[in-house]
C-alpha cells in the first residue's frame, strides 16, 4: 500500500516540482489517496475478518472526515490503480465499485458513478492513461479504454474508444487525440 502511494506521490512531484513535504502538507488528493492506500490494503489483507472490521471501522470514520475536508469521496473498495492523480481540490466522487487503472488523472467536480437498468446497470471500468476533465460524469457499465480524454463537462454513458477524445452532453467522439499530452 505504501510502495503504491509512492508512486501517486512521484506523479503530483514531477507535475508540481515541489518538494514531498510541501506536496504532503498542501495537497488534498494526496490526503485522500493516504487514507485510500491504507484502507484499501487493510480491506485486500488477509488479516482476520474481525481485525479487518475492526480497522475498517475506524477507517471510514477517518476517511469521513478526510473526505469532509477535501470534498474527495474514494471508498476503500475501489479498484484504484498506481501513479494516480487528482488536479484539484473537491467535488470528486468514485463509486465504490469502479475500476480505474495505472496512470490516470482527474480534475475537481468529476463523478465515477452508477447508472442503467436492470443487466445495463453497473459502473466504469477506466483503462490506463486516461485524463478525465473537470465536472464530468463517467456513469454506467461502460468501458474507457487506454489512453482515452474526456473533456470537461461531458456526460459519458457510452464505451470510450481507446487514444479517442470525447466531449459534450451526451459525450460523442470529436477527434482521435489520446491523453499524451494531459497525463
Amino acid at each position: 500500500m505504501f510502495k503504491t502511494f509512492k508512486t501517486d506521490l512521484q506523479k503530483y512531484k514531477e507535475y508540481s516540482g515541489k518538494s514531498i513535504g510541501i506536496l504532503l502538507l498542501t495537497q488534498q488528493g494526496l490526503w485522500a489517496l493516504f487514507v485510500y492506500r491504507i484502507l484499501n490494503g487493510i480491506f485486500k489483507s488477509k488479516l482476520p475478518v474481525i481485525f479487518k472490521t475492526i480497522l475498517l471501522g475506524f477507517g471510514v470514520i477517518t476517511q469521513k472526515g478526510v473526505e469532509i475536508i477535501t470534498g474527495i469521496s474514494i471508498p476503500y473498495t475501489v479498484t484504484l490503480g498506481k501513479r494516480f492523480y487528482i488536479g484539484h481540490f473537491g467535488g470528486i466522487i468514485i463509486n465504490a465499485h469502479a475500476v480505474i487503472g495505472d496512470n490516470c488523472n482527474i480534475s475537481q467536480g468529476v463523478t465515477i458513478g452508477v447508472s442503467g437498468i436492470d443487466q445495463k446497470r453497473g459502473v466504469p471500468v477506466i483503462g490506463n492513461n486516461v485524463y478525465i476533465g473537470a465536472h464530468a460524469v463517467v456513469a454506467g457499465k461502460i468501458t474507457v479504454g487506454d489512453g482515452a480524454v474526456i473533456g470537461a463537462n461531458s456526460l459519458v454513458t457510452k464505451d470510450v474508444l481507446g487514444h479517442t477524445t470525447v466531449l459534450g452532453v451526451p459525450a460523442i467522439k470529436i477527434n482521435d487525440h489520446d491523453s499524451k499530452g494531459y497525463i
